[in-house]
């Protein structure tokens, strides 16, 4: 605990305590036992926010006391979303302050008690909107450091793409304009080594001819670099595989419930796009559907393999992230090459499902 708080939990103990000792009644004895109660409950308010409250219950009822009872659900608004036990809370504290003492030698019950409760109520939910207003502010602050590192990461990307497409536009004018042109060199280097009675000429065509062949290897190999780099990762990079999906589904901060068996007999093009499908699904969970649960099943029949990625209804508003919508036009285009189909949409339940079904017909590996 910092020296800023630890001042801050001494000064409300303080208060609180004052306000106890100016409501102390006639059983002093009682009252201060029930008021040393209240204040050491302030200080677990953070921990134990109802069993705090509940703790200052007693000084409502016998001394009116306010400032721990306040502090207590002030505490437990800033930490909960669920509403319904904040109103609870507030309703316990109004009938306390409402409800005559049980140690005062004449209580009285009439009209101004259902007033005085009324008033109570109305200063219990302050303290409680209060708290709420205070987790709304935290949560607004975290969404915007979201926002802007998924602005930062949709930068990197279109950066990202945009020279993967420069590279690949580079890639294909060095093969279909340098490579041509140093390809008939080497062709009429070659004609005229075969053509020629000077041996001197010979010689020139054969180094001509030499050098052009070394030129197309080079030629050739830087192309395959750039398309490489292009593509954002080297032919020597491994690529994941339906055994890499439970490393992803732990990785990926998400509640998720996996069903399904890792099939090896399903071809690697496959099991990559399956792979990515899941990736994607689950990022966009985490981006789009806050607090999200996601369920991933991997299915397999005789004539396709596929995988689903259902999530739940946000538990929170979702605020707008920037995204490309690539993500799913990827994914579609991978299922295209291997003659299958992606479906995606809304659920009746609020959530999201993302569909991705392959033949197996051609990708299946067979065994020896």
């Amino acid at each position: 605990m910092s020296r800023r708080r630890k001042l801050i939990q001494a000064a409300l103990v303080a208060v609180a305590a004052f306000d106890v000792w100016f409501g102390l009644g006639q059983d002093k004895a009682l009252d201060i036992a029930i008021g040393v109660v209240a204040c050491l409950a302030v200080l677990l308010r953070h921990r134990f926010p109802v069993v705090a409250f509940l703790l200052t219950v007693p000084a409502v009822l016998t001394q009116a006391a306010l400032v721990a009872p306040f502090a207590t659900l002030y505490s437990y608004a800033a930490q909960s979303r669920n509403r319904r036990p904040l109103i609870a809370c507030a309703v316990v504290a109004a009938l306390a302050a409402a409800v005559p003492s049980p140690l005062a030698e004449d209580p009285v019950w009439d009209s101004g008690n259902l007033v005085t409760f009324g008033y109570a109520l109305g200063t219990a939910v302050l303290p409680i909107l209060l708290g709420q207003l205070v987790q709304t502010r935290y949560d607004l602050r975290q969404r915007i450091v979201e926002i802007e590192q998924a602005k930062e990461k949709e930068r990197v990307r279109h950066a990202e793409a945009v020279l993967a497409r420069e590279r690949a536009q580079l890639a294909r004018e060095m093969h279909d304009v340098v490579s041509h042109q140093v390809s008939l060199i080497a062709v009429q280097a070659g004609a005229l080594q075969v053509v020629s009675a000077d041996p001197a000429v010979k010689e020139a065509a054969r180094s001509i001819r030499r050098l052009s062949s070394g030129t197309l290897d080079e030629l050739r190999t830087m192309v395959s670099l750039l398309r490489a780099s292009g593509e954002g990762h080297t032919p020597l990079t491994p690529q994941p595989t339906l055994a890499d999906l439970p490393a992803l589904i732990e990785a990926s901060g998400i509640t998720v419930e996996f069903d399904g068996d890792v099939d090896a007999e399903v071809g690697t093009p496959a099991q990559r796009a399956l792979y990515r499908t899941v990736q994607e699904a689950l990022t966009n969970v985490r981006k789009h559907a806050p607090d999200a649960s996601a369920r991933v099943e991997l299915w397999r029949d005789e004539a396709y393999v596929g995988v689903s990625v259902t999530n739940s209804a946000p538990s929170r508003p979702a605020l707008p992230l920037p995204g490309s919508h690539l993500g799913l036009i990827g994914l579609r285009e991978r299922a295209e090459l291997l003659h299958g189909t992606v479906e995606s949409g809304p659920t009746e339940e609020g959530g999201f499902r993302v569909r991705m079904r392959l033949p197996l017909a051609g990708d299946v590996v067979q065994q020896p």
